[in-house]
């Protein structure tokens, strides 16, 4: 789910959206399936505490499982809706230190199995350790394996992923390592990327570009997101002292720091210094040289993970993105040059919306969530 160090956003609301809605379905304004999607909107809102839904379904049964994919080993919880199963679907968070087991990732669980979904949530070391991971790509392409394979449940079911923030990249990658019979029916991206330099660009100067070129904008990035990276591309580095350094210095920074860009430059080497100097840079027009000069290990890496310049085509017509307009992680016009990217792909940018939480969705955002959900209730048999 979100970052820890995110969480001063304040709750959908969606009672007074749901009064609405009633009073137009009685009108023969909205579809069933509409206030469907509404409903479980409204649970997934509230978490733990009562709604709807809850009132009306069975309580999903939470499972835990040890499988292996072609001798690797998996660990997972499998949510049973003990209702018709519509589709099944792993589930990968973004980053918290709980992984699977964070309060928030059970609730989005549950509601998406009261919803008729079959669900697997993965251990993904790097949601756990606030790094993203390549090695994560795999573990989500076993999930889908063995979900589609060897979860009886599953059997003669469409399997899909709903991954948040920087999984979606990773998600996608899965999705190009599994076997052809294996590729997702369809991926749902909360808050993804397209392209790791303009990812870097926006963590570290707030500027990001539309997704057809142009000016740069301004937005406010979550500071702790430029700290993230840095943790995450030290641990690729060949010297294990600048290696151990730096992931320190991303660990203290991600709760807040106020230290220099020279006081923290203090004894490293070239190595360490040329990623320090990407991270603290405030200049947009800077950041191409600066990757340039990073160590053949980081810049490996960050090429590894970027989908940009990648063949997506097994991935066309199976894409449901959405993106909060005010994100302070991820500009919205990365999951834009994604949809561009792949064709027949589904996007909604939701209004009032910021990396993964709502801060003021309105009217309109709340509408915009409402088709959001529904295009990936109609991924259901």
């Amino acid at each position: 789910m979100t970052h820890k160090v995110s969480q001063d956003h304040g709750p959908l609301r969606p009672t007074a959206l749901l009064g609405l809605l009633l009073a137009l379905l009685l009108g023969g304004c909205v579809s069933a399936q509409s206030w469907e999607a509404t409903r479980l909107l409204e649970d997934i809102d509230v978490g733990a505490r009562p709604s709807d839904l809850k009132a009306e379904t069975p309580v999903p049964v939470r499972t835990t499982l040890r499988y292996e994919v072609a001798g690797r080993p998996g660990l997972a919880d499998l949510y049973d809706p003990r209702q018709p199963i519509g589709a099944a679907l792993v589930l990968v968070p973004g980053f918290t230190r709980e992984g699977k087991n964070d309060p928030r990732v059970v609730n989005l669980a549950r509601s998406l199995a009261r919803a008729r979904f079959l669900v697997l949530v993965p251990d993904v070391a790097g949601s756990r350790q606030f790094r993203v991971r390549l090695d994560d790509a795999r573990t989500i392409a076993d999930a889908v394996t063995y979900l589609g394979r060897q979860e009886p449940k599953a059997a003669n079911q469409e399997v899909g992923v709903v991954a948040i923030s920087y999984a979606v990249g990773l998600a996608v990658l899965a999705g190009l390592e599994v076997e052809t019979d294996l590729v997702p029916d369809f991926l749902v991206g909360i808050g993804g990327y397209y392209a790791s330099e303009a990812i870097i660009t926006f963590a570290t100067t707030g500027k990001y570009r539309p997704a057809d070129g142009g000016a740069w904008r301004s937005g406010k990035p979550l500071d702790a997101a430029k700290w993230v990276f840095l943790a995450s591309n030290a641990a690729v580095l060949g010297d294990a002292a600048e290696r151990r350094r730096l992931q320190e210095i991303g660990e203290r920074c991600i709760r807040g720091c106020d230290a220099t860009a020279e006081a923290l430059a203090e004894g490293l080497g070239p190595e360490g210094r040329s990623l320090l100097a990407l991270i603290t840079n405030e200049d947009p027009e800077r950041v191409p040289a600066l990757l340039a000069a990073l160590p053949a290990t980081v810049r490996k890496q960050l090429d590894q993970l970027s989908l940009q310049d990648r063949d997506l085509s097994r991935l066309e017509g199976r894409l449901i993105l959405i993106h909060g307009r005010l994100d302070s992680m991820i500009p919205y016009t990365e999951s834009q040059a994604l949809a561009t990217a792949v064709p027949d792909s589904e996007i909604f940018v939701i209004d009032g919306f910021s990396h993964i939480t709502p801060r003021d969705v309105g009217w309109i955002g709340q509408l915009q969530l409402i088709d959001a959900a529904l295009a990936v209730l109609k991924r259901r048999r």
